[in-house]
């Protein structure tokens, strides 16, 4: 079928201003995904899943411009012992990268390696990406898939003792990244990767997780600081059996943030969690999509979203758990809630279940609300100012999410950077 000429014209005028990487062993990938791009088209209004965001400016041919704002607190995980890679814009700085070496760790860049004819990458690059578009298309990271050039390829055969922190700034106005990330896990390994900053004007990011029986992952991202940032990031995982896959993500400021994660259960005895936090004020919009397929027995997923929205901000979540046939024994929880801290505030929320099996336990609830007047009026009665006592059961609110962060270090970073940022709004 045709695509609308609006969204074919939409398309092509972006796809213009890009060039195709060609050769190498990315290359057959690449075209793939390209014709994906141009049979799907880009999103727009209309389509089903982007409803409540509008991606005109993440599709656009120009970059939008956002203002840099320079760092006035320490950075995020630098209390942590961990391995740091650097991204400015978009691309990798050597110099103020660390050296990756570990026992059990492998790590090349896309950048140097794609032009081989070869490379362990080759069967996961765009391959979770292309099965991740059925039944819901996602192009901007079809996008990615064809014109990325850059970004790290993580192959992990033991267990991984310190996090890799990837770091990303933001230094030009206009700068529009795009980053390809592919992480295997193989049988028994176990790493956690760190990810924080703002990295773009606009930034597309797509990564590809491979997690192979037995095998555990973590993730743990903060976006921001820059508020005029915009930003559509993919995780793409496959889960083998007994893995287990744990990713949180924080969110501050940001005009723009859609963060979509999509995972599938091949093998039985899996667990995926997947959470997020996230503080907005003003001109501000972020959406989570989430998709969950169980296609194994006795697997468990897990979503806790929370959002906190203030001056006219909104939050959109959209979250789905399918259940296969013959996915018995599937536990599948998922819960959305909003904190709304003024009138005008909004949070649209579309959580789904679709199950075809008969031996399972899934729910999903959805809550807004306003803050809570009794706990405040204790506070207050007991001597704590207004704003103060706001910001101690705002972030009591979204401790369920934070919570889901296994290490208590990382946990006390979050939670840490989360209290900055409620004190600046109340300064």
């Amino acid at each position: 079928m045709a695509l609308p000429k609006l969204k074919a014209d939409a398309t092509e005028a972006r796809l213009a201003t890009l060039e195709l990487p060609i050769g190498g062993w990315t290359d057959t990938a690449r075209r793939e995904a390209l014709a994906r791009v141009q049979a799907m088209g880009l999103p727009a209004r209309r389509d089903e899943y982007w409803k409540y965001t509008r991606p005109d400016t993440l599709v656009a041919p120009e970059t939008p411009e956002a203002q840099v704002y320079e760092m006035d607190e320490q950075l995020l995980f630098d209390e942590v012992d961990r391995l740091c890679l650097v991204f400015v814009d978009g691309v990798f700085d050597a110099e103020a990268s660390d050296e990756i070496a570990g026992e059990g760790l492998e790590i090349t860049r896309l950048a140097e390696v794609a032009g081989a004819d070869i490379h362990w990458a080759q069967g996961l690059y765009g391959t979770l990406e292309a099965a991740g578009q059925v039944p819901v298309p996602r192009t901007l990271a079809a996008l990615n898939t064809a014109f990325a050039t850059d970004g790290v390829l993580i192959r992990v055969t033991g267990k991984v003792e310190k996090p890799i922190l990837l770091r990303y700034f933001h230094r030009a106005t206009t700068s529009d990244a795009m980053l390809h990330h592919v992480i295997k896990l193989e049988p028994g390994a176990q790493m956690t990767l760190l990810e924080n900053g703002p990295a773009a004007a606009r930034f597309n990011k797509v990564m590809e997780v491979e997690v192979a029986n037995g095998a555990t992952f973590h993730h743990v991202r903060a976006q921001g600081r820059d508020h005029q940032r915009r930003a559509a990031t993919h995780i793409f995982a496959r889960l083998g059996a007994e893995s287990v896959f744990k990713s949180f993500t924080s969110t501050a400021n940001g005009v723009l943030t859609r963060n979509e994660v999509v995972v599938e259960f091949t093998g039985d005895d899996a667990v995926a969690h997947v959470a997020g936090a996230c503080v907005g004020d003003g001109d501000f919009l972020h959406d989570d999509t989430v998709f969950i397929t169980h296609d194994a027995v006795g697997c468990e997923s897990r979503q806790v979203f929370k959002k906190v929205l203030r001056n006219g901000a909104t939050g959109v979540f959209q979250g789905k758990i399918l259940v296969k046939a013959g996915a018995q024994k599937t536990d599948g929880y998922q819960l959305s809630q909003s904190l709304l801290l003024d009138d005008d505030s909004q949070f649209y929320a579309k959580p789904e279940l679709e199950i075809y099996a008969d031996d399972v336990a899934c729910s999903h609830g959805s809550t807004s609300g306003a803050i809570d007047e009794t706990g405040l009026f204790y506070l207050r009665s007991r001597g704590v100012p207004e704003g103060l006592a706001t910001d101690l059961l705002t972030l009591a609110f979204l401790a369920e999410a934070v919570q889901e962060i296994e290490d208590e270090r990382l946990q006390e970073c979050i939670n840490t950077r989360l209290s900055e940022w409620l004190e600046r709004r109340r300064g």
